[in-house]
C-alpha cells in the first residue's frame, strides 16, 4: 500500500481555506473536510480540542467519536501527556487505545499548539495496519503548523 500525498499542496490548499477567516470552527471543519478528501485509506480524520482539562471532540469526518478523551489516555491522551506526535503502526499493540471505532487498526496524532500551550490535536485513524509513515508524520506536523496560525 503506496500513499504519495502532495504535503505541500495540502497546506497551500488549507492555507487558502483559512486566510483571513476568524472562525475557529468554520477552518478546523474545513480542515477536516480536506484531510477527508485528500488522504487515502483513512477512515476517520478530526480535532479533540483541550477544554476543563481532557480532550473535547472538535470538527471531524467520519463514524461519531467518543467526547472526551482524558490526558494521558489512549493515542490522543498520550500525544498531549508527552507533547509528541503519536505515529501508531498497530493500534491493537497501543497499551490503553480507546476504540471509538473498531474499524481503525492505526493512527496518527499531532499536537497543536497555540501561544507555547497544547491547544488540541489533530486525530487521523485508518482501517490499515501501518497506514501512515514518517513522511506522513512530517507532511501532517506541517499542516499543523499552518492551521496554528489561525487559531
Amino acid at each position: 500500500m503506496s500513499h504519495s500525498v502532495n504535503y505541500p499542496l495540502l497546506r497551500a490548499q488549507l492555507a487558502a481555506l483559512v486566510e483571513g477567516i476568524p472562525y475557529e470552527t468554520a477552518n478546523l471543519a474545513n480542515a477536516a473536510a480536506l484531510l477527508w478528501q485528500e488522504l487515502p485509506d483513512i477512515n476517520w480524520a478530526g480535532f479533540y480540542k483541550m477544554e476543563d482539562g481532557a480532550l473535547i471532540l472538535g470538527p471531524f469526518q467520519g463514524k461519531p467519536a467518543c467526547v472526551r478523551i482524558p490526558v494521558g489516555k489512549g493515542v490522543c491522551g498520550t500525544a498531549v501527556a508527552t507533547d509528541e506526535t503519536q505515529l501508531v503502526h498497530d493500534v491493537h499493540q497501543f497499551p490503553g487505545h480507546i476504540a471509538c471505532d473498531c474499524a481503525s487498526n492505526s493512527e496518527i496524532v499531532v499536537p497543536i499548539h497555540v501561544k507555547g500551550k497544547i491547544w488540541g490535536v489533530l486525530d487521523i485513524d485508518s482501517p490499515y495496519i501501518g497506514r501512515f509513515t514518517e513522511s506522513d508524520q512530517a507532511g501532517l506536523e506541517q499542516f499543523v503548523h499552518t492551521l496554528e496560525s489561525v487559531l
